[in-house]
């Protein structure tokens, strides 16, 4: 009799956890469907929305180029762009033709080989290869291949990264619509949770294979876009990783919601289904079946909501600030949906008297105003208190800044220098419930390189022709001891008081665009790694000279 109340209150408990999690997948369409609908009826004009990829450099280093030329207008604060919001940038360039020089031209009439597909009707113009396309007054759709293979090879030994899939988007009226399968193989892990690394992270299975699943479905009208995804996103300016959302983790599922109502402001706003790896024992079970028994494990579910307002009060100039919180516990609340709220003081009510949320602010600062140039700076705020600032027993603040600056095609045409500080206090994108970390798939959403951390990076990139890239470039980066594995005080913490990891490197690497998706690349680097081996992995740990190289079609 016991065991089968037992039995009974087992499935009660799963059968209740289901209707609560029917009750969220429910609210959340309803709010999807509400807000089309009303737009739909409001809204006569339309457009469509798919994002590029973060990792599709090339063609935003292209329009960065010409922001600082001043020829067009762009916010750099968030990416990705969509393929609608870049081909209008490109159309934009073609009115001004005249002030392009040679390389610049050829640039964009490459670029619109693929980006016309947004511009123009039907396939009556120089179109750049496709798997298969197809466009009528109603629908687009696009297949393509992904594939590539990487070498890296030096004293240590030889690594190959190689991966394959396929990607697609498509447009129905004011819907748009892409999905991206990539399979990834590494021959010895290299995207590994705890190496300090500008490598987007992996979920390895066996034979360290992970796979990358991304897609969605937006909905697009005049001064806006709602979309349900699966993907990468950057938040802060940068050139050597962002420090507010990096994109660097295994993509994850949320609502995304732009609003672009007037041209001097933008809204963003991200509820995002994290993922805690970090056990429930109340809700996993014992099976059993032919296979034997085995324990099924299920993880706490964890949140995030972030929302970033940008300001342009004058040309080629952005601030942009926002708030962003990690929640668990308590569900899919309302509190955090609401798009331009200071999660902070919902925070406060919601889990009045006890451990509140993870909760953070950021603020970024950009501007093109002097023509050639980009300067940048970008501040990120864990936990800030005045009451302590100045308290050499508890001065500790957590907070996370970079500062940078970029010089194009002047004095010489078609070459440019970067330059960028980077400093992490101690215990910055740290917290001490597992649960709430600021992170995803145990990946760190803000810097690669963590807490207690600071570093200097300089660029120089020269474009010759058209689709081919040289730069060389040197990195200093070091970290301080990590206070969470020590078990120290939260207070009172020294920055960088002692250097416990330091990569020093130099390189050259070279890249040419055969097609629009389509690269060839090489490149050697020259590193001094020292520190915690489960910081580094093991081909480029000690002094290494590394020599590299790939091809690779698609994102």
């Amino acid at each position: 009799m016991g065991s089968m109340n037992k039995a009974f209150g087992f499935k009660m408990k799963n059968f209740l956890h289901g209707i609560n999690e029917l009750k969220k997948l429910c609210s959340l369409s309803l709010f999807f469907v509400l807000f089309t609908c009303l737009s739909a009826l409001s809204l006569p004009s339309f457009t469509q929305e798919v994002p590029v990829h973060i990792s599709n450099t090339s063609i935003y280093s292209f329009l960065e180029e010409m922001a600082e030329e001043q020829l067009i207008r762009i916010s750099t604060v968030t990416k990705p762009w969509s393929r609608l919001y870049i081909a209008g940038k490109l159309d934009e360039l073609q009115k001004v033709r005249e002030e392009l020089n040679p390389r610049q031209l050829k640039e964009l009439d490459f670029y619109l080989r693929d980006y016309n597909k947004e511009l123009l009707p039907g396939k009556n113009y120089q179109k750049r290869p496709d798997l298969f396309y197809y466009k009528d007054s109603l629908f687009t759709f696009s297949v393509n291949p992904i594939g590539g293979i990487r070498y890296w090879s030096n004293g240590n030994g030889t690594v190959h990264h190689r991966w394959n899939g396929a990607e697609a988007f498509a447009y129905i009226g004011k819907w748009g619509f892409y999905a991206s399968l990539r399979d990834n193989h590494e021959s010895q892990p290299i995207s590994g949770k705890t190496y300090i690394t500008q490598r987007m992270g992996g979920n390895y299975k066996g034979d360290n294979d992970y796979s990358e699943m991304r897609g969605g479905i937006t909905y697009d009208w005049k001064w806006g876009t709602l979309g349900l995804v699966k993907d990468h996103f950057i938040w802060g300016n940068n050139v050597h990783g962002a420090n507010i959302f990096s994109g660097r983790t295994p993509s994850f599922a949320h609502l995304d919601l732009f609003l672009n109502p007037v041209p001097w402001f933008e809204f963003h706003f991200t509820e995002g289904w994290l993922v805690s790896e970090v056990v429930d024992s109340s809700r996993s079970y014992w099976v059993s079946g032919s296979y034997g028994v085995d324990y099924r494990e299920v993880y706490f579910p964890k949140h995030l909501s972030a929302n970033l307002f940008t300001f342009k009060p004058w040309q080629h100039t952005s601030f942009s600030f926002g708030n962003s919180i990690v929640f668990a516990d308590v569900g899919l609340n309302p509190g955090y949906l609401i798009p331009f709220f200071f999660f902070k003081s919902v925070d406060h009510t919601l889990n009045a008297h006890i451990d509140n949320q993870n909760s953070q602010m950021f603020f970024d600062f950009s501007t093109r105003v002097i023509r050639h140039t980009h300067f940048y700076a970008t501040f990120f705020l864990d936990e800030i208190a005045t009451t302590r600032m100045f308290d050499p027993d508890r001065h500790s603040n957590f907070f996370s800044y970079k500062a940078g600056a970029e010089v194009s095609n002047f004095p010489l045409q078609n070459a440019g220098i970067q330059a960028e500080f980077t400093r992490t206090n101690p215990l910055a994108f740290r917290h001490y419930v597992p649960t709430l970390t600021f992170a995803s798939n145990r990946y760190n959403l803000g810097n690669y390189l963590l807490d207690n951390s600071r570093e200097y990076y300089l660029a120089l990139w020269f474009r010759p022709v058209r689709g081919l890239l040289i730069r060389t470039d040197y990195n200093l980066a070091q970290k301080g001891p990590d206070y969470t594995a020590l078990g120290t005080d939260r207070l009172g913490l020294p920055f960088m008081e002692t250097v416990e990891w330091e990569n020093r490197e130099a390189g050259i690497f070279v890249r040419y665009q055969i097609i629009n998706d389509g690269f060839i690349f090489a490149g050697f680097r020259y590193r001094k790694v020292s520190g915690p081996p489960e910081y580094t992995p093991e081909i480029f740990r000690g002094k290494t000279s590394t020599f590299s190289g790939g091809i690779n079609f698609g994102f």
